[in-house]
This record gives structure tokens, C-alpha cells and sequence, in this order.
């Protein structure tokens, strides 16, 4: 039997994990990564521009080596599409034919709101961060607004936990060069009870901590527009002179070209294998792919990883001719950092917890991060 020819879409999380496994599992397979450029940029650590704690290059990562390493043949395109029931997937730089293929190409926000233009969306990228650090040593005072929501045809998909991090590290940051007495900070949310798939007791602490910090909270009202120098909600208007907002999430652009199921609110649907359902040897994974699980599964890196593992170990079997059985497991598992302390959350169908923030969690984050990345420098 000839060796597979496995393609995956997408050099995220979800994506790299994805091909990891498949060598692990396929040692001859002709794996074919499809991602604009071989970079992993690491969103989480973008919480850290703004102080200077992480710089561009220590975020992006040239997978060069990684590859090379693996044996994976490189695609340097966008998708644009699906022929052939999915064995042909179709790119600006020609097709790429395949005998399995692993949809890890992430999601993109919401960019519908009146004037949203003048906010910035954090986890767009690390030029976001740059442009957060470089609009808040420009300024001499005023105020500040953070928020998020959610796809309203898709609560689940949303990515709000980064904007707790920057909001509480932007205060910490701005404590240590003495001048958060000239800056009013203000926290917006649809949701009276933000950040609910946290858990309770975590909303409450991060409702007590924002009180702690003279953090000012309007909770409840949906945004309604943005502009230069304002954010309007339902009912209250407020003046911003920097707007930081993450809104929901659907699926990506090229998506629309096939004929690939999709949920509710715009993302790839599958199932808890992770197959798509009506396309033989397809799979999905991560932020772009809508999977059945609790109300409180998370759209973070973590929970992209455990998806896409079990994509591939699947994919593998069903190319083998076995029928595939294997579930992915809901968890969610984040530190949100405060700049020099960070507070866990976990869940998972058994239960979880949440501790009160601790310096230590904050080394622990970044230890993380020097490990995580390590496999692929």
C-alpha cells in the first residue's frame, strides 16, 4: 500500500499538533502543511507587548527547521477551496491533492459592528499587540476601554479570556511607571457575569479584582458601534481614547466556496471525533471548527491541541480502514496574567478549580510558553 498523502490546512495550534501526530502515527506519510508562511506566531504571548516583557521575534517562530525536521513538504498559500469530495484542496497557488486532509485554518472575528475599525482586536496577531504598546506610551492619560463578545448565532464561539490579561496587566503596567492615577480603565460586556465558562467562582474573582483596581465595569449592555474616541453601548456611551475588543468568532472566508458543513455560526461542523460529516478522510480542528461539548469549552490553544491530536490519530485509523471511535476530551485550562501574578482556571466534565492569583502562575505561564515553543524552533 502506497504511503498516504495527508494535507493540513493551517499552522496554528491546532495544525502543527496535527501534523505532529500524524508523523508519530505515519512515519512514511507525505504530510503537505498549506499555510501562507511556515511562522507559528503565539497569540497567548502577546499579553506581553505592551510592557516590553515579549518582542516580535520572540513570538514568531520560523518553522523552517521544525519541518524539516519532520519531513513535512511545505505549501506557501491560502485556501481557497475543495474539489473532489475533498481530495483535491484548492489554493492561490495551484491544488493539493490528498488521500486525507486535517482543517486546522483557525476562525476569524466578527468585523461587523458600525466603526469597529477603530478598535483594536488583540488576538488578530502580534502587529495587534505592537499597535496596543505603541498607542499606550503615546498616551499622557485618558481612558481606556476593554471588551468582547460573542457570535450570536453561536455563543460558543468567543475568545474572551485575553482581554482580562490585558486589561488587568495594562493596570499593573501602568502602576509601575506611576502614572495610573492620569488613565480611567473601563471593562464592557453584553454579559452581566463575564466570563461565565470560567466558572463562577473565577467570575467572581475577576469582578472583585477589577473593584480592587479601580477598574470601572458596565456589564449588560450589548456594544453598539465604535468610534474614534468612544464606545457606544445599548445605553451608555463612553468616551476612548484606546479601545481594545475582541467580538465573535465564525469561520474563515475561503470556507464559503465549499460545500462543507457548517454550523450555526459560520464554522466547520463536526463531530466528537472530529469528522466532517459527508466527506470521507476530512476532519477539523480548533477555533474554525464548531464540535459538540459543554456550554463552557473554551476557544484557546489548549483545547485546539487536544482536538486536533485526536483529528489525526482518527484520520489514521479511518485511511487505515478502521472505523474511527476516538473522542476528544473538553477541557479548558488558561492562566490569566496580571504581569506579575496569574490566576488558574480548569475544567473538565469531572469538575475543576480556580486559584486566587498567584506569582507563581505567572512563571509557570511563561515557563510554558519556553517549553511549548522549544518543539518547534
Amino acid at each position: 500500500m502506497a504511503a498516504p498523502r495527508i494535507t493540513v490546512v493551517g499552522a496554528g495550534f491546532a495544525g502543527l499538533t496535527a501534523l505532529r501526530t500524524l508523523r508519530r502515527g505515519a512515519p512514511a506519510a507525505e504530510l503537505t502543511l498549506v499555510a501562507p508562511v511556515a511562522e507559528l506566531h503565539y497569540l497567548p504571548g502577546t499579553i506581553w507587548l505592551p510592557s516590553g516583557r515579549r518582542r516580535r521575534e520572540d513570538l514568531v517562530v520560523p518553522l523552517g527547521n521544525f519541518l524539516r525536521r519532520q519531513r513535512i513538504r511545505f505549501h506557501a498559500a491560502r485556501a481557497s477551496g475543495l474539489s473532489d469530495d475533498g481530495r483535491t484542496l484548492l489554493t492561490d497557488a495551484g491544488e493539493v491533492a490528498n488521500d486525507g486532509l486535517v482543517i486546522a485554518s483557525g476562525a476569524r472575528f466578527i468585523r461587523k459592528l458600525p466603526g469597529i475599525e477603530h478598535a483594536i482586536v488583540p488576538c488578530e496577531g502580534v502587529a495587534a499587540g505592537e499597535a496596543i504598546r505603541d498607542r499606550l506610551a503615546a498616551l499622557a492619560g485618558g481612558t481606556l476601554c476593554f471588551g468582547f463578545a460573542s457570535n450570536p448565532q453561536e455563543p460558543i464561539a468567543m475568545r474572551g479570556g485575553p482581554i482580562f490579561e490585558f486589561v488587568f496587566g495594562i493596570d499593573t503596567l501602568l502602576r509601575r511607571q506611576g502614572r495610573r492615577d492620569r488613565f480611567r480603565l473601563v471593562f464592557f460586556s453584553p454579559s452581566p457575569t463575564p466570563g461565565q465558562r470560567l466558572g463562577e467562582r473565577a467570575v467572581g474573582l475577576i469582578l472583585a479584582e477589577m473593584a480592587k483596581r479601580g477598574i470601572d465595569t458596565v456589564l449588560g449592555e450589548k456594544p453598539k458601534a465604535f468610534e474614534a474616541a468612544a464606545v457606544q453601548l445599548e445605553h451608555t456611551r463612553i468616551g476612548s481614547d484606546l479601545t481594545l475588543f475582541m467580538p465573535g468568532l465564525t469561520g474563515p472566508a475561503w470556507l464559503d466556496a465549499t460545500r462543507l458543513p457548517r454550523s450555526p455560526g459560520g464554522l466547520v461542523q463536526g463531530d466528537a471525533q472530529c469528522r466532517v460529516a459527508g466527506f470521507a478522510c476530512t476532519y477539523a480542528a480548533g477555533d474554525g471548527a464548531s464540535l459538540p461539548g459543554p456550554e463552557w469549552m473554551p476557544k484557546q490553544a489548549h483545547q485546539a491541541d487536544l482536538q486536533a491530536a485526536v483529528a489525526a490519530r482518527n484520520l489514521l485509523r479511518e485511511l487505515a480502514g478502521e472505523t474511527p471511535r476516538e473522542n476528544f476530551r473538553a477541557e479548558l485550562s488558561c492562566i490569566i496574567d496580571s504581569l506579575d501574578r496569574g490566576m488558574l482556571v480548569t475544567r473538565h466534565e469531572g469538575g475543576g478549580r480556580t486559584l486566587e492569583p498567584m506569582r507563581i502562575m505567572h512563571w509557570a505561564k511563561a515557563a510554558f510558553e519556553k517549553i511549548y515553543l522549544r518543539r518547534y524552533r
